[in-house]
Parts: structure tokens; sequence; C-alpha cells
């Protein structure tokens, strides 16, 4: 929010979004350079959908359909190119270089096939979807509470879909486990078997992996890198870049409030500084 708001001066941010094209007033001198062409932020998304009501505890990670076609048109109206995760990874090599950003989805929603999906072809992008393997056609029973509401995920032939309009498959274990919190034999199986079922069930080599609830030890990143994933996105807060562990990628995450321009600004405060000293993995 700072530094949204040193660019307010005196008045409340407008959504450049809204404005018809060609059209867009933004409250810099070089917007394209809000963001870099070396760090680049990658999106953390859950589901796309109508806010609920308070008090579902998941509120904050869902963001409505008509604020994610903002949040993207912004981004391509500047120039900027939605990629997935698997091709965002020459340029956090270094071996490109452009106006790019990463977009990714946790848990494999139906949601995000119904609402996302249309809005990513439509501007060209694309996005990886971190599906929990043995769950498809199910629901988000690991966050379940008293005041939190099921949401329907994709089922198989969702997921092949998903991967049939050009998006990436990724995988974010069989049954949503926190990783570190678990027996090796059990973190390893889990990281194991959900890279083999996905791939089995796509006929794609799955390279992308996500920590659910970010949760992770240097044990389990090791073996996540010897299973033979090419990377892994954490919930540490930041832009990735060429000094990045690929397996400790950190992203930036979209809550449910959060406008067109906002967003816009939080990805530059972040590719201002270094990834979030204060959420750092201690590896």
């Amino acid at each position: 929010m700072g530094s949204a708001r040193r660019f307010r001066r005196g008045r409340r941010l407008q959504d450049p979004a809204d404005f018809p094209q060609g059209r867009v007033t933004l409250p810099c001198h070089d917007p394209p350079m809000l963001l870099s062409a070396t760090r680049h932020p990658i999106l953390m998304y859950h589901q796309i959908r109508p806010l609920p009501p308070p008090p579902d505890r998941l509120r904050g990670l869902s963001v409505a359909p008509d604020a994610f076609r903002r949040q993207m048109t912004l981004f391509r109206r500047l120039g900027y190119r939605g990629l997935s995760v698997r091709e965002l990874q020459p340029y956090l090599r270094g071996e490109r270089s452009g106006k790019v950003f990463g977009i990714s989805f946790d848990d494999g929603f139906l949601n995000v096939l119904t609402h996302a999906m249309p809005v990513l072809d439509e501007l060209g992008f694309t996005a990886t979807c971190y599906f929990v393997a043995g769950r498809f056609g199910g629901e988000n029973d690991w966050d379940v509470g008293a005041d939190t509401a099921r949401s329907p995920l994709m089922t198989r032939e969702d997921m092949l879909a998903w991967r049939d309009h050009g998006h990436e498959i990724g995988s974010h274990t069989l049954d949503h486990v926190a990783l570190s919190h678990v027996p090796a034999h059990v973190s390893d199986l889990q990281v194991i078997e959900s890279k083999l079922r996905l791939e089995a069930l796509s006929g794609r080599r799955v390279e992308s992996f996500c920590y659910p609830y970010g949760d992770l030890d240097a044990r389990v990143r090791d073996q996540v890198a010897a299973a033979g994933y090419g990377n892994a996105t954490t919930t540490r807060r930041g832009c990735a870049d060429v000094s990045d562990d690929p397996f400790l990628l950190p992203r930036i995450p979209v809550a449910g409030g959060v406008g067109a321009l906002r967003l816009l600004f939080k990805c530059a405060r972040w590719r201002l500084r270094k990834h979030g000293e204060r959420r750092e993995q201690r590896l």
C-alpha cells in the first residue's frame, strides 16, 4: 500500500483498465519501467470467483472474475506478456530478456478453468496450474473449517482441457500435504508419485512443482530437485531473477481486494527490493 500511496497525490487511484484502449493515463512518467526486464514477478492466485462473504477465511485467496480480467488487461496494455512458470525459466536463467511475468494458480480449482482460462486465452497469455494429483473431481477438504466453504476441483477431463489450451500442468503433491511435517518417505512419495501420475494422465512432462502451504525445508527442497522437476515455487514474497535457486522461487500473492493498478505497484515495490526479508525461508 505504501508504494501505491506515493503515487496518489491526494486522489483516489483509478484503474486504467477501466478506460477505453488508447485513453489510459497512469500516475507515473514511464509505466513500463515499473517492472524489470531481468526481475520477473510470478503472480500467485488460488480461486477466481465472486468473493465469498465474511467470515470465510479463504476470502483473501479469491479474486473476482472481473478483477482478474482488469489485472491481466492492464499488464497486456502495458506491453507485458503472461507466461507459465515453465516458459518463464529461460528469462530467470538470463538466457532471454523481455517484458514478461509468470502466472500461477494453486490447487486446481474448477473456477480457474471457467473464469480465468477464457481471459488468458483472449489475451494470449499462458499460465501454470498446480494440481493436487490425488484429488481430481473432489473439493478442497484440506481447507475446510467452520468458516470455510468448499469449492470443486477440476476433474481429469478439465485438466486435459487446460492442457489443450496451451497451459502448463504442475504438481502440488498427491494430497496437499505439509511436506516438512511428515516423514521423509511420505514426502518423497508425495513429490514423486504426483509427478508420475500427472504425466501419465496428461501425456506431458511435469516440470513445475509448488510446495503446499509454502511449507518446506532443505530435505524437501532436495527431494523435489531429485524427483526430476525443473523448478519449484514457494509462498516467499518477491520477484524472481537469475540469482534465485530454481527450487525456491518467490511469488507475489494476489489478494481479493487488490485492484489492477495497485497490483502493478505491488510488483514494482517487490522488484526494488530483494525478496521479503521477513518472510524468507531459512534453509
